[in-house]
């Protein structure tokens, strides 16, 4: 299971790095960008299915979908300028807690 959990980890970092670049892709425009972001949502993809054969898919998508909304979140506002407020980061720590009680829930 832990070889899986660091696939997943991996899974998950690419996905944000993609997600992360899609403002450079320009809509998809500058042709570079698009191929980063697309072949890194394709490999993001590719390790989540080769996670699945170890973990259940509703653990391993409900890690990888939180995880990666709350890393984004901090990339965004952090390095791409997005605000935050109140009712954003509340939302991301309910994000946090839901994988977390997830993961202790199906560890039993």
């Amino acid at each position: 299971m832990f070889g899986a959990f660091a696939v997943l980890m991996v899974a998950i970092f690419t996905e944000v790095a993609a997600t992360a670049a899609l403002p450079r892709a320009e809509g998809f425009r500058n042709p570079g960008w698009t191929v980063f972001v697309l072949a890194g949502y394709a490999a993001s993809i590719w390790l989540l299915a080769v996670v699945v054969r170890q973990m259940p898919v509703s653990t391993a998508y409900a890690v990888w979908s939180g995880v990666g909304t709350a890393a984004i979140a901090v990339i965004g506002v952090t390095v791409l300028g997005d605000s935050w407020d109140l009712v954003s980061v509340v939302a991301i720590g309910l994000i946090v807690v839901g994988v977390v009680v997830l993961n202790l829930h199906g560890a039993h």
